[in-house]
């Protein structure tokens, strides 16, 4: 196989790739039927069997965009920090603005992750169950605000703001819930302090849950330029280290989770933002998926259930749990310290694949660092990328000059063996054999940029840290496509040059006539594509174009004609 085959194959073998992503993409945006399972068929927690979990409330007709779902006592709080817009009940936070970062339709108006708008629900929960009827509080109804105030706002230099809630059963059991909002930071912490002033012991179990409706598909889809990225649950494992996913078209499909763990995390992700719930690391919970009718339709739901806490007369007892809200910021990801959270931030569902894209990113951050421009970052990225694959390139070029020092042979060969095939690609092997070259060899560059090149389409789709950054001119994000078309353009030249300067001996006509067209194909495929990955195609195919250049003048000069 000649460089030009091996060039196409893997052409189109990316483009396939790219096809079979955006096909994907459709599946996962088509709503799936689903069913509600036991465990969240009820909505009313006054009908709820003891122990039972209730499911989102239920509405009747479709409410205002702007308002916000009242709790079931009535009581909101909210809450204003550096990086948060939150609205609380005390059993759900029902609404959770973004303000450092702008909404991609409108931006005029924060990142809304949370919300009670019907077509975007999205809540996370928390409440108790307990075998007693009426000995718990639930995510609907039980918690108050512990005092009168309703507003709060983090003061200027403090490093956080506490907002208490407070549920008392009639059994003397109590238990004061409290919000812990940080400086800078995006994981509240929530703590459950129980104090049983009854007669009796008392026993009840702590459920977090994040529920949500089928969120939007982008508008203009794949012409819009923004990558697919992975909408759906996903959780970790420490014991066994697993990370896993479930797509919300596969709710209903798929059998549910149901999985026992000690720490670890539940979420649902999104491009760019995702909500968690991160319990302590030593405590014993169910993770469990499920579906149930709620605002907005149907209501997917994933929630970990535990710990159990038993309470002696005049006893005490606690339970702590944090609940990110935010963006997929790795830096912040990884002050967390919780195993597996990284993650989320999700790169490739294989782990391979992932750790690749998150060694290129920690480089283009390292870069980003000292140049403070994402664009520059990612140019710097590629000549790195270039230096390290230098060697390998030389081989290539070594091959490919001598395939170009042997095209008239090749050529007298075609021509002596006319349309017998089998006995061109005979000789053509013995000739290869007879002056030591390896057609092959300049294969191995090819299958590492491969892997290198899928890494980067999600590394650089995924990273918002890339997003709304601009570069020059005309490049005022690197996440959208090139509202100009300049750098596609530019790589489709490239293309046209490299093919020029690559050795074609033995390629029939319409291999030929289909190498022609691959630099139109692959303009037309990156006029919708994010436009920092084009811009790194386009720096990696200039510097490969200028290496072929001079590489091919010090291995030999061009070929002549036969």
């Amino acid at each position: 196989m000649n460089q030009t085959r091996l060039f196409l194959l893997f052409a189109w073998l990316m483009v396939a790739t790219l096809l079979w992503m955006e096909w994907n993409k459709e599946q996962v945006a088509t709503p799936a039927p689903v069913t509600a399972t036991s465990t969240t068929a009820g909505a009313n927690p006054a009908a709820t069997a003891p122990g039972a979990i209730p499911a989102a409330p239920a509405v009747a007709g479709a409410r205002p965009t702007s308002a916000v779902a009242p709790a079931a006592t009535g009581a909101l709080v909210t809450v204003h920090t550096d990086v948060l817009d939150v609205t609380l009940d005390g059993g759900q936070m029902l609404q959770a603005d973004l303000p450092t970062f702008a909404d991609l339709d409108d931006p005029s108006r924060p990142v809304r992750l949370f919300s009670t708008d019907p077509q975007h629900y999205f809540t996370a929960q928390s409440g108790w169950v307990s075998t007693i009827a009426g000995a718990a509080p639930t995510h609907l109804s039980g918690f108050v605000p512990a005092g009168p105030q309703r507003a709060y706002t983090l003061a200027p230099g403090a490093p956080a703001v506490e907002v208490p809630f407070l549920w008392q059963g009639a059994n003397g059991v109590t238990i004061r819930r409290t919000y812990t909002f940080t400086r800078g930071a995006y994981t509240v912490t929530v703590r459950d302090d129980v104090a049983n002033a009854g007669a009796s012991p008392w026993q009840g179990t702590v459920y977090r849950q994040l529920a949500r409706t089928m969120p939007e598909a982008p508008k203009g889809g794949f012409t819009s330029g923004r990558v697919f990225a992975f909408q759906g649950a996903a959780w970790f494992s420490p014991a066994d280290k697993a990370y896993d996913k479930l797509a919300f078209a596969k709710y209903g499909k798929d059998d549910p989770l149901k999985k026992a763990v000690k720490g670890g995390w539940i979420a649902f992700l999104q491009h760019h933002f995702f909500a968690a719930w991160i319990p302590q690391p030593g405590d014993a919970s169910e993770f469990a998926t499920a579906t149930a009718s709620g605002v907005g339709g149907t209501n997917y739901l994933i929630r970990e259930l535990g710990p159990t806490l038993a309470v002696a007369p005049g006893g005490r007892a606690s339970t702590v749990a944090r609940l990110w809200v935010g963006p997929k910021s790795v830096e912040q990801i990884a002050a967390q310290n919780v195993p597996g959270l990284e993650r989320a931030v999700d790169f490739s569902t294989y782990a391979t694949m992932a750790t690749l894209a998150g060694w290129l990113y920690a480089v283009l951050a390292w870069l980003h660092g000292y140049i403070g421009n994402w664009g520059w970052s990612i140019i710097g990225l590629v000549v790195l990328i270039k230096l390290v694959l230098l060697p390998m390139a030389n081989v290539q070029y070594r091959s490919m000059a001598k395939m170009r020092r042997l095209q008239p042979k090749l050529a007298q060969l075609k021509e002596r063996h006319g349309e017998d095939r089998q006995k061109f690609q005979m000789a053509t092997m013995e000739l290869y054999r007879k002056e030591k070259v390896n057609p092959m060899g300049g294969c191995l560059p090819l299958l590492v940029q491969m892997p290198i090149f899928l890494a980067l389409y999600w590394m650089l789709g995924e990273s918002v840290e890339l997003r709304h950054a601009p570069w020059i001119g005309w490049i005022h994000d690197l996440t959208a496509r090139d509202p100009y078309f300049v750098l596609p353009a530019i790589n489709a030249g490239v293309m046209f040059l490299t093919q020029k300067l690559t050795p074609n001996a033995g390629m029939d006509p319409a291999q030929a006539k289909m190498m022609q067209f691959m630099p139109l194909v692959f303009a037309v495929m990156f006029a919708f594509f994010p436009s920092g990955l084009v811009l790194y195609w386009v720096t990696n195919g200039l510097l490969t174009l200028s290496q072929q250049w001079y590489f091919l003048r010090k291995y030999g000069e061009p070929a002549k004609k036969a």
